[in-house]
């Protein structure tokens, strides 16, 4: 019989998820049956072999110091038997396979100064890009954004609560690194400006055939005579994908990059299949720190979706069951040209018939 190898350790790609699965989880993986909501951040899980697991959900800013990621592990080496996991949105979560090792957990959190709470029928930790600390492309800066809206919205968090989850997203440009496109409400910001060329600096800088095929639009092309390049404008959508490639053709502009908000996106297949978010806002000034007409917007969609929402029916199903035409009357925002899809390949999203649908 032949001997049998080790197992081979590589660096190409992440390891498997399995090795990082609390005991408890990876025993039970594939057996559990249901899961009940205990609390605003507090849910257990029962498996089919009668083994449970409590978790315990936190808030987190996202981007975080190296000093609080250690406190994180602290907390679960002590509680947790040093597991830990982040949600795709950027809940912390601390599981546990004790129910005497809830109230531990929960105190000392508390103590610490952490948000309990994100579970069931309340906005959850709220995903995001990088904003203006690091991104190159920002229209926007995501994590003041976050702080400003959660400032208002926290309660929504650990105590209060909606017809149903309520996602809120920020994605600092339109290349989307943030999950704008499949959120409740999100926030995206935008350029209004094309890229400037600094046609000096582009020999230098960049590679034209590179800077060409970085436009997802086809919108630059090759300018012999500069030794550079040039833009079509009608094809340009303003996405700062060429700066990526090309420092030469910076795209941020404090004067007109700004906001725009999005609503009606899921990716749950509950009541509805999963939705797109379409457009409510087209454009909010940056007026850092608090952003003042951005949370304003959010904050009557959110108002209006709590007055006329039915329970558990989501943004986007509210809004397509009173129509389009009283979501901007209930919200008081402003029906813009921008909010008319002439989109080449929109087909499928218009609106075809002739009639209209008020309802009072």
């Amino acid at each position: 019989m032949a001997e049998e190898l080790p197992e081979r350790q590589t660096d190409i790609g992440p390891p498997h998820y399995n090795k990082f699965l609390p005991p408890v989880i990876k025993d039970n993986y594939g057996k559990w049956a249901y899961h009940e909501e205990l609390g605003p951040g507090l849910m257990v899980h029962v498996s089919e072999t009668g083994a449970k697991v409590w978790t315990v959900r936190v808030a987190s800013p996202r981007l975080l110091s190296t000093a609080s990621i250690r406190d994180i592990c602290e907390i679960a080496d002590k509680h947790c038997g040093g597991y830990v996991r982040w949600t795709t949105r950027n809940n912390i979560e601390f599981m546990v396979d004790d129910e005497s090792k809830v109230e531990p957990l929960m105190n000392e959190l508390k103590d610490k100064g952490y948000m309990i709470g994100g579970i069931g029928r309340r906005i959850s930790n709220v995903v995001h890009t990088q904003g203006w600390v690091h991104c190159h492309s920002a229209a926007t800066d995501a994590s003041g954004l976050v702080k400003a809206v959660m400032d208002e919205l926290h309660e929504y968090f650990h105590s209060k609560e909606l017809p149903n989850k309520v996602r809120l997203a920020v994605a600092c440009c339109v290349n989307m690194c943030g999950a704008v496109h499949c959120s409740d409400i999100a926030m995206v910001g935008v350029h209004k400006t094309p890229p400037r060329i600094e046609h000096d600096k582009v020999k230098n800088l960049c590679e034209i055939p590179s800077t060409v095929a970085s436009c997802p639009t086809s919108a630059i092309s090759p300018d012999p005579a500069k030794k550079s390049v040039k833009i079509k404008l009608e094809k340009c959508m303003y996405c700062g994908n060429c700066y990526s490639v090309c420092p030469a053709m910076p795209i941020a502009d404090p004067k007109n990059d700004g906001v725009a908000i999005v609503v009606g996106g899921k990716v749950s297949n509950l009541r509805k299949p999963p939705m797109f978010s379409k457009l409510a806002v087209p454009w909010l000034p940056n007026n850092p720190p608090r952003w003042p007409e951005v949370v304003d917007a959010i904050k009557r969609i959110l108002d209006a979706y709590i007055a006329g929402a039915r329970k558990y029916e989501r943004v986007g199903e509210w809004i397509e069951r009173i129509g389009w035409e009283k979501f901007f009357k209930v919200t008081g925002l402003e029906f813009k040209l921008q909010h008319i899809d002439d989109f080449t390949f929109a087909r499928e999203t218009w609106r075809m018939q002739a009639t209209f649908k008020w309802t009072d």
